[in-house]
């Protein structure tokens, strides 16, 4: 049997007095599309962060690729990772933002080889190769020598995606990457995000692109109120008869990509 790229095993996260995740489970298939969505503070992000350990858990366990993130549970008992252990699972997963965070004063060159020189100590010859391999990869070549002000929000994102890729993840999780872009740059976000599905990227995405959840990912996960309610293929979330809290969701939330369910 194959691990799972992510196990979620009775995840819960509290935020003082306010639960905000509630017993999640959850595996999530090497080489698939899982699309998280839902209306907003049901959990989505909170989630998302979780699988990076942006978050801790309050309790529950979290494994990438059964190795545990975090905590290690054993005899009734949880202690955390050591860094080493955390820096070796961590390294696994990359993530994307809703914001961007570019440094202003690199390049997108620079921007994608920081992490390299700094996180994997490579030399700047190397690190700036790798680096415009994976600006050529998202289609922006042309633009490595630009700074973030000089690039659209949808190159932005796309310099954020390569810096990303980068420090060679197998896994990559996306928290609403299109957010905070308008339509017209939203697609080429989005077909970077294809590309990788492709090419057999394990990928998480929050989303609010229900076309895209619908046409990409492998498993559609609706949350509400802390709750996973239910998890399966698109075809079977989204078929007529909807379930009835989807069903108000999708009436209640006008999404750009909406219409392709019809």
């Amino acid at each position: 049997m194959t691990t799972p790229a992510i196990s979620v095993q009775n995840v819960s996260k509290r935020y003082g007095e306010t639960l905000v995740l509630r017993d999640i489970n959850l595996e999530i298939p090497r080489g698939e599309v899982t699309c998280l969505i839902g209306p907003s503070g049901s959990g989505k992000s909170t989630l998302l962060r979780c699988m990076a350990f942006l978050e801790e858990t309050t309790s529950g366990s979290i494994l990438i690729e059964g190795e545990p993130l975090g905590f290690i549970e054993k005899d009734g008992k949880r202690r955390a990772q050591s860094p080493s252990e955390l820096r070796a699972t961590r390294s696994k997963v990359g993530m994307v933002f809703q914001q961007f965070n570019l440094w202003p004063h690199m390049t997108a060159l620079g921007n994608v080889s920081a992490a390299l020189r700094r996180v994997r100590k490579m030399p700047r010859k190397e690190a700036e190769e790798r680096a415009m391999a994976q600006l050529t990869k998202v289609g922006l070549e042309d633009r490595a020598g630009h700074y973030p002000s000089q690039l659209s929000g949808g190159q932005q994102q796309r310099v954020a995606i390569a810096r990303a890729l980068a420090l060679d993840p197998t896994i990559m999780l996306f928290d609403e990457p299109t957010s905070a872009l308008d339509p017209e740059l939203t697609g080429e976000v989005l077909n970077v995000m294809r590309a990788l599905a492709d090419e057999g990227m394990t990928m998480v995405a929050v989303t609010h692109e229900i076309g895209f959840a619908a046409s990409v990912g492998n498993t559609v996960c609706f949350l509400d109120q802390g709750k996973l309610l239910f998890h399966d293929t698109p075809e079977k979330v989204f078929a007529a008869p909807r379930h009835p809290r989807l069903e108000q969701f999708l009436d209640t939330y006008l999404d750009r990509g909406a219409s392709m369910l019809k």
